[in-house]
């Protein structure tokens, strides 16, 4: 269906792309595999025609094409699901779907028939959502589950999904299988973007790997391993998944009492100790992030205490919070965590700007140069210079920027959102290691994910949540997969009981 020749991209500081090659066949889930930076997003823009390649051919079923746009790629069936959100918070469900395709009737739109049409999508995708609901209103993973609405609403014959399952729950992403599997059985070609090898097996006929911006191998997912497309795409074997360090706690450093914010946070209390690490676990909804929004000062907290170091404390915004020693790398980095329209540097100046002003509130250059430095070499950041736009950088750099502008603080709380969504098997071992690193500098860690070994592998303690409640704590050396979705999901089952 698709060939890409001998493909070259660069951009300012940067080559993206090195004499890349890639194919795509009717009726295949073909999984592009690499690290951050690999190139695989830029390739696949290339494709789309939202990125002009600088060398190369580029043939749709057999046919060179001289010159791609989003409106040839459109044309000819090519559809991408986007690993950052794509989307008009402030539309409709249905007015997202169908933008800039909406249903007319004397050239008004027909709003009508537009959520009627959306609604069919929807309920085909298995999807509760109301096609009237403004977008803005919906978590993360309906969001998600609507940008993949919207690409089958289309009939593209030839899907991109990059990162399609990141902010996705497990019955989700079982659902979105089912309807890969049902697109490829109608001859459907299916480029598959993920970080997340072990689904691979689910879905995958073949595998292409990239590394900094050239091609490695390509092969069927059927006669490969794991372990050896993880060597391909770093070019050397990871040996520690999970690299978790044991340290003696010091004293408690956070004590949250009682604690009630919105709808989706319920009397919760919990205690930190210095050099403990606490993962909350739990189902999308589960309130988590609502949670260390609260505690963090971006949302209202209506009722409760947090104690800090033995003091209450008052955080009614994250300016309270950084103060005091509590800071946060969120779950939604382009629009809570990054100023991408700035550079690496002015993004963790930025956070600093305490730090690196002098009395008159001019920022020190100097100073600004080697904070950037050093979060840039402790974190691996993969940039040609300080001074490249954020925007320019892969999404795995991006968290790390997320995560680095803190690194200067003299935190006492260090809390973690999602902190690997999106982001290759080799970028999350060092961001585990900045986790190791805080833990064993005696600073508390609070860790949100949804990723269940991650949990396990990292934590030293599990604190499970649903519908806005705890519903268990487990000690790192009772716990298990099992234990945690029993509770995760106990108090729904109350609930209906």
């Amino acid at each position: 269906m698709v060939e890409l020749k001998s493909i070259s991209k660069e951009f300012p500081g940067v080559k993206a792309l090195d004499d890349v090659s890639f194919g795509l066949k009717q009726g295949e889930v073909h999984a592009l595999l690499g690290e951050n930076g690999a190139g695989k997003s830029t390739l696949m823009k290339i494709l789309c025609g939202i990125y002009e390649r600088d060398k190369g051919e580029f043939l749709v079923d057999g046919k060179r094409i001289e010159t791609m746009s989003p409106k040839v790629a459109w044309e000819l069936g090519i559809a991408i699901i986007h690993q950052e959100l794509n989307m008009c918070s402030h539309l409709t469900v249905a007015e997202n779907m169908f933008l800039a395709r909406e249903d007319k009737k004397y050239g008004f739109i027909n709003q009508k028939v537009m959520n009627e049409r959306a609604k069919k999508v929807l309920e085909k995708l298995k999807l509760d959502i109301d096609p009237e609901t403004v977008v803005g209103k919906l978590p993360v993973s309906k969001q998600q589950m609507v940008e993949i609405a919207k690409a089958l609403s289309s009939n593209a014959r030839i899907l991109i999904m990059d990162e399609p399952t990141s902010a996705l729950t497990e019955r989700e992403i079982k659902e979105l299988f089912r309807i890969i599997r049902e697109l490829k059985s109608t001859g459907k070609g299916i480029v598959y973007i993920s970080h997340r090898l072990d689904e691979l097996k689910e879905i995958t006929d073949r595998i292409t790997i990239l590394r900094d911006g050239k091609f490695v191998v390509s092969m069927n997912y059927s006669d490969t391993t794991i372990p050896e497309i993880i060597s391909y795409m770093v070019g050397r074997e990871i040996k520690e998944k999970y690299p978790r360090v044991e340290c003696n706690f010091g004293k408690k450093i956070l004590e949250v009492r009682n604690l009630n914010a919105k709808k989706l946070v319920k009397n919760i209390s919990f205690d930190l100790y210095a050099g403990e690490i606490i993962g909350f676990a739990g189902l999308m909804g589960a309130g988590r992030t609502e949670l260390v929004k609260a505690i963090f000062g971006v949302d209202h907290i209506d009722s409760g205490e947090i104690i800090l170091d033995d003091e209450k404390i008052t955080i009614k915004s994250p300016t309270d919070a950084i103060k005091a020693g509590i800071v946060c790398a969120p779950e939604d980095r382009k629009k809570e965590g990054l100023c991408t329209e700035l550079s690496i540097r002015e993004n963790i100046g930025l956070a600093n700007l305490d730090h690196i002003c002098n009395r008159l509130g001019l920022v020190n250059g100097k100073k600004e140069v080697t904070i950037t430095k050093k979060a840039i070499k402790e974190l691996k950041i993969k940039t040609p210079s300080i001074t490249q736009d954020v925007k320019n950088l892969s999404g795995g750099n991006q968290q790390k920027i997320v995560v680095g502008k803190w690194l200067v603080r003299k935190a006492r709380v260090v809390i973690f959102d999602e902190p690997t969504r999106g982001i290759d098997v080799a970028a999350k071992v060092e961001i585990y290691n900045l986790m190791n690193r805080l833990k064993e500098e005696g600073i508390g860690v609070i860790f949100v994910s949804s990723e269940l070994p991650e949990i396990l592998g990292m934590s030293d303690k599990i604190i499970v949540m649903c519908d806005g409640r705890i519903t268990g704590t487990l000690d790192i050396k009772e716990a298990t997969q099992d234990k945690i979705l029993r509770l995760a999901t106990m108090y729904q089952v109350k609930k209906e009981a």
